[in-house]
């Protein structure tokens, strides 16, 4: 597999794509007026602490209050033990008016406001080092069981004796020299000496530390082996990434070029037009088939639909390959779109239990790639995938776009013929409360021409019962919903 990073630079505006053999398969967007926080180390006040959901509010100088479940409280020295199979009371642990270091594990998302954790984590290149935790682990993505052992008992040697603090050797740190799990190491102590001495010297409801911005941060994550290319189209952008690679990883910075062509780089590779098909419902299949995506507050639901798809063979033969194909397209579309929480999948129903546990194998290889934690449930009485996505920031949806201002978000509108019918009773309603000449209905265009045509028997006879003209006039800036009576 041969991947590379784009990276697209605008003004108050950075954009990064993830490709695989030329297709997108992941979106980053970070925008100056709404740059995400995950990441981010606060010293947060506890403003007021609720028993009944075992959580506390925090300040720490953002628009909402931030959360944090005492789930998300790493244990004091000794209280793992006492605490192991017994519930812990946040009573116990926080109190209104404590000031607290706390680490965002997810943006505000929708109107919920940040979640935090004391469990500091502070990530560069090939580890992952958490203050407050002990031992070395090793990424569950790394399944050579000699360069596990090897990575671990690097990071053994390396860690000075009396060293506090934990360590997570990355995906990444595949191949890398004991020098190089040094210079990370050294490199993440800095950091961490760093943060203490800010928490130390800010005032509570102030950031300490801020997380590298998108173009680096896409670099010290995303950079695996298998890419062959970062393309960065601004010169600024592209020289403060090299000169983050010659500082971190020197073995990256051959890689990382500028783009300076005249046609924009994400036209270039197709991106723009990727981007616009992931706002639609509707998503096509090679097959024939497709997939209708739906994103609502509590959960996503999607379903595979065969469409022109016919077979060659039989009906089950359809299906079979229908649901095989869609379960590859749907692990992609949950990254590109940035989908999480509750999953639910509506496959094609089949019959053969054979060809049902081979589509849910395949979603879950397909699902293997991508760096958000999944879990897949077997399927439901009823026929359906249940699974999970971890969600840390905004969809793709919910970034680009907003609710609809005529539905409101919903995805439908009232007919014409519905509003003829609310016209009707407004007008009876006023016939009855006010003395008139007559009633100038207006209203959109398609609602007069209804009321012009199909419906022009019944407002006849509406105005012989009420006693009086009505006029219809059309406004232009009027929805299909929207219309006004008004007493002449």
């Amino acid at each position: 597999m041969s991947a590379e990073i784009l990276i697209n630079v605008g003004p108050g505006e950075t954009r990064g794509a993830v490709l695989e053999n030329g297709v997108l398969q992941e979106i980053f967007i970070e925008r100056a007026s709404r740059r995400g926080i995950v990441g981010n180390i606060y010293k947060g006040r506890v403003s007021r602490v609720l028993p009944g959901m075992q959580a506390a509010f925090v300040e720490v100088g953002l628009e909402r209050t931030a959360f944090l479940h005492v789930d998300d409280i790493e244990p004091k020295a000794g209280e793992a033990t006492a605490a192991a199979g017994a519930s812990r009371d946040i009573r116990q642990l926080l109190s209104a008016g404590d000031d607290v270091i706390v680490q965002v594990a997810k943006d505000p998302l929708g109107g919920k406001g940040a979640r935090l954790s004391t469990s500091i984590s502070l990530p560069s290149r090939l580890l992952v080092y958490m203050p407050r935790g002990s031992g070395v682990g090793v990424s569950a993505r790394i399944d050579d069981e000699a360069e596990r052992s090897r990575l671990r008992d690097t990071i053994l040697g390396i860690v000075k004796t009396g060293h506090s603090g934990g360590y997570i050797v990355r995906t990444a740190a595949v191949g890398a020299t004991p020098a190089q799990l040094a210079s990370d190491l050294e490199y993440l102590e800095r950091l961490w000496a760093h943060v203490r001495e800010g928490s130390a010297r800010v005032s509570a409801g102030n950031l300490v530390h801020e997380d590298l911005p998108l173009a680096t941060r896409l670099l010290r994550d995303e950079l695996a082996a298998d890419v062959r290319r970062v393309l960065i189209d601004e010169p600024s952008t592209h020289a403060r990434m090299l000169q983050f690679a010659r500082d971190l990883m020197p073995e990256a910075e051959a890689r990382i070029e500028l783009y300076a062509g005249a046609r924009p780089l994400f036209d270039l590779h197709g991106v723009e037009d990727e981007l616009d098909r992931a706002l639609e419902r509707k998503v096509n299949l090679k097959s024939g088939g497709h997939l209708v995506i739906d994103q609502t507050e509590s959960m996503t639901t999607i379903d595979v639909n065969t469409g022109a798809f016919v077979g060659h063979r039989n009906l089950e033969d359809t299906i079979f390959r229908t649901n095989l194909e869609a379960a590859v397209s749907i692990a992609r579309q949950l990254r590109l779109r940035n989908l999480g929480g509750i999953i639910i999948i509506d496959f094609i129903d089949m019959e053969d239990e054979a060809h049902r546990q081979q589509v849910l194998e395949a979603l879950q290889r397909a699902l293997a790639t991508d760096r958000a934690q999944t879990h897949v449930a077997s399927l439901s009485p009823l026929g359906l995938v249940e699974m999970t996505r971890k969600r840390t920031r905004e969809s793709l949806e919910h970034l680009l776009c907003s609710a609809c201002p005529t539905c409101d978000g919903r995805g439908f509108v009232q007919t014409a013929e519905t509003v003829c019918h609310a016209v009707f009773r407004e007008i009876v309603r006023h016939a009855r409360q006010f003395a008139s000449r007559e009633l100038l209905i207006l209203a959109h265009q398609d609602v007069v021409d209804r009321l012009l045509g199909e419906d022009s028997g019944a407002l006849a006879e509406l105005e012989a019962s009420v006693g009086r003209p009505v006029r219809l006039q059309s406004e232009a800036l009027y929805e299909v919903d929207q219309y006004d009576v008004v007493l002449m």
